[in-house]
């Protein structure tokens, strides 16, 4: 392997070489304009007497503004050698020593600027990795503004949202090909060459094109020794070509254009106005469940690609995404996907197809909105309140926030579509800043299914263990007896969420975390759902040994197990993480359950939003209360979301539907709302409270997290933190609140100890100064990390 390496590493200097000869010998427009010449372009045959800050002595320097994957706010600055000028662009990667070590390490350049030939000496650059921008300076532009927007380091933001497929070329490959020099004939006038190199040159003359190695031997009936002997003489060059990667499949349109009710009219009417006078302006499309608000997508969709442009339609989960998908090709024949499913090569493959202008609509997941668009037209985000559109590690961005900025800076509108809007934007809606579309009314007048709130406090079988009640037992099977289908929804994976001794008291936890362990029965396992960290079930309770080990709860496993025992003749179906691993799991359910082949649908939020099956009768909804009790200010709020959510999948043909809802708390403002399908009471009770007590969306937040083994020096480390942070605060442009340290919910996750600050202010540029402000004064052990998260959806 060793011996492979090496003469791999050969094969590109070799290559890289003759690049740098012919730059040098040359014309550079033959390099500029050649669309085959080599993706890696190194300066490491710079004559060596010659320093680097040495190069154009006479003049300034050309000088590359480079940033990396690293928490830096700034770019270094980078000597670009002569054999790399005619190359650099921003927006490309590149190799750049780095550190004390000058270990070669990959960057980004953002920017080509000249420094006088007096400046201070400068790193050299050593290579360039890719012969076309990976960014535009659009895109350049809104990566800075996420760096800065949301405390990153620029490097990392673009290291994030460029696909490892893309980064890697997958499913590319690249030949070498070899063809005569421009002044070859000139200058072999002047001398003679051996027999062999002159029937190399021959067949290259004869071919008239250039000639991989094997086909130019094969023709010369030689060696490799007399083509490496024309390469060194310069008399050919060497270029590299990158094979094509399959197009993006196409497909022909198949639906016909739905007739609009008024509501959904006057919707499109209001986008394509924007549209046609190419303006920024955001709408929210409050529309209850079934009310035909990805009818208004397509419209508007439809006449921003009649311009020539494109769409990007940003959806919240991964199962949502082949319905969607199959939505927008019958009305669409380019439509591109890009989400986690897809193999390198596929997202590369797509990643490539949207550059050349050859898509018109793109769908994805969250990271969709940094999808290439050369002409973008309008951005949709379908399903706007979910949480899952913030992204949870480094840089912590929210999707709505950057299409938003997106959507501006390219002058095209942005259109945000739920049945339950965030109180972030409906709170925009009320003071004017976005623009409300309404649509209060199912498509064909279907009315909105009743709910039943169940209180499960008085039913016995609950009290029993029993996942399902006697009400909703009942239900089930009235539905079953009219060829309805059903949707069951549970929040909990696994079969137990708790294993507990009845004689000491104690539940069975993460060694690493603290968090119980959910037992999984059909794995065998007990598993944490945090860090993944899995045993097997225990017979004895690990701390006083009793056998008196019982599982408590009800995850979907359980569910499913108890369906089948209740309705054994019914075919039941369970999608959740647990069952949906397999590429295509989503799709081949989803089917399954469209085409009747499955009566009884159960599972997690995958299953709670979205999704359109007019043969659904019923809903239930197990245990309403799995989000109501946590200690986040967002509870109630995504409750009422979920049951809502899940209520509209039923209802949505003229068989009608009914949605049972289980509760502990049926009194609860957020139940009794959702059960009304009442969102504007249900926020006319809430924004007071949130508005009160002065949390989001009247403040913004930025959480200071840090982790470390030791919670004494976590701890330590975090009041120190907090108190530089309040001293700073009395030069804030704005009041700000520094609330904590505290340890967090989950204190100790995956083996470290955990302890948050949290800052609040009105005024959100005043948050991000007084943290720039002190972060370069904050020292932390090598064993303490910090992170930060700005407008966190997630405290836990």
């Amino acid at each position: 392997m060793r011996r492979e390496a090496r003469k791999e590493n050969v094969e590109q200097d070799f290559a890289a070489c003759f690049l740098i000869l012919a730059s040098c010998f040359f014309r550079i427009g033959v390099m500029r304009t050649d669309t085959t010449q080599p993706s890696l372009f190194s300066s490491a045959e710079l004559p060596a007497n010659l320093q680097p800050w040495e190069i154009a002595a006479a003049g300034d320097l050309l000088a590359a503004e480079v940033v990396f994957a690293l928490p830096l706010d700034t770019p270094y600055h980078y000597l670009v050698p002569d054999a790399l000028r005619p190359m650099i662009q921003p927006g490309q990667r590149v190799e750049a020593p780095f550190g004390a070590s000058n270990k070669p390490t990959i960057g980004y350049c953002v920017g080509v600027t000249t420094k006088p030939s007096t400046s201070k000496r400068l790193k050299t650059l050593t290579a360039i990795l890719d012969r076309e921008p990976l960014v535009t300076a659009g895109m350049l532009d809104l990566t800075k503004w996420i760096a800065d927007r949301y405390l990153a380091g620029w490097g990392q933001v673009l290291s994030s949202i460029i696909p490892a497929g893309v980064k890697s070329k997958a499913g590319e490959r690249e030949l070498t090909f070899f063809q005569l020099a421009e002044d070859a004939a000139a200058r072999l006038a002047r001398g003679k060459l051996p027999a062999k190199q002159q029937a190399v040159l021959t067949a290259l003359q004869a071919a008239n094109r250039p000639l991989r190695i094997d086909e130019l031997t094969e023709a010369a009936q030689c060696g490799t020794a007399p083509v490496r002997g024309l390469v060194a003489k310069g008399l050919i060059v060497a270029i590299k070509q990158a094979t094509e990667l399959l197009p993006v499949e196409t497909s022909e349109t198949t639906a016909s254009p739905i007739k609009l009710n008024a509501d959904q009219a006057r919707s499109v009417a209001a986008v394509v106005t924007t549209l046609r006078e190419q303006k920024f302006e955001t709408f929210v499309l409050h529309g209850v469940t079934g009310s035909g608000k990805t009818e208004v997508y397509i419209r508007a969709i439809e006449e921003a690609v009649s311009y020539g442009r494109q769409a990007i339609v940003l959806v919240p989960e991964i199962s949502l995404t082949p319905q969607t998908i199959r939505r927008f090709r019958s009305r669409f024949s380019r439509v591109a996907v890009l989400h986690s499913h897809l193999t390198d090569s596929e997202r590369n493959q797509h990643w490539r197809a949207i550059s050349r202008g050859e898509i018109d609509v793109v769908v994805g997941a969250r990271s969709a909105v940094f999808a290439p668009t050369p002409q973008l037209g309008i951005i949709v985000i379908d399903e706007e309140h979910e949480t899952s559109f913030k992204q949870d590690s480094t840089p912590r961005y929210h999707a709505r926030e950057v299409a938003r900025r997106r959507a501006e800076t390219e002058r095209v509108p942005l259109i945000l579509g739920s049945a339950t809007p965030t109180l972030e934007t409906w709170l925009r809606v009320q003071r004017g800043e976005d623009t409300l579309l309404s649509l209060p009314q199912r498509v064909e007048q279907l009315a909105m299914p009743p709910v039943i709130v169940v209180d499960t406090r008085n039913d016995p079988r609950i009290e029993g263990g029993s996942a399902i009640g006697r009400n909703l037992e009942q239900a089930i099977r009235s539905a079953l007896g009219k060829k309805g289908q059903i949707i069951l929804f549970l929040n909990v994976r696994g079969f137990a969420p708790l294993m507990w001794c009845r004689k000491c008291g104690q539940g069975i936890s993460c060694p690493h975390c603290d968090v119980t362990l959910t037992w999984h029965k059909q794995r065998g396992i007990a598993l944490c759902h945090s860090c993944d960290y899995s045993q097997p079930r225990p017979e004895n309770c690990p701390i006083c040994h009793s056998s008196a080990l019982i599982s408590l709860g009800v995850g979907t496993e359980r569910l499913e197990q108890e369906v089948k025992m209740l309705f054994p003749q019914a075919s039941v179906l369970r999608m959740d993480s647990d069952t949906m691993q397999q590429r295509g799991s989503h799709d081949r359910a989803l089917e399954a359950f469209r085409h009747g082949e499955v009566q009884i649908l159960l599972g997690t939020q995958m299953i709670a939003k979205g999704l359109d099956f007019p043969n659904v009768t019923l809903v239930g909804v197990i245990a309403a209360d799995t989000l109501l009790h946590q200690p986040d200010m967002r509870a109630a709020e995504r409750t009422f979301q979920l049951i809502a959510q899940v209520a509209g999948r039923t209802g949505r043909s003229h068989r009608g539907g009914r949605v049972y809802v289980q509760t502990a708390c049926p009194e609860h403002p957020a139940i009794q709302c959702a059960a009304q399908h009442d969102f504007l009471s249900f926020v006319a009770g809430e924004l007071p409270h949130r508005e009160e007590y002065q949390s989001p969306p009247y403040t913004h937040l930025v959480r200071v997290i840090l982790r470390g083994p030791q919670e004494v020096a976590v701890r330590n480390q975090a009041e120190a933190v907090g108190e530089l942070l309040r001293g700073e605060t009395r030069h804030a442009a704005a009041p700000i609140r520094v609330l904590g340290p505290a340890p967090c919910q989950v204190t100790r996750l995956n083996g470290n100890f955990r302890y948050h600050l949290q800052l609040s202010c009105a005024n959100l540029d005043a948050l991000l100064s007084l943290w720039k402000g002190v972060v370069g004064r904050i020292v932390l052990p090598k064993d303490i990390e910090l992170a930060v998260d700005v407008d966190p959806m997630n405290l836990r």
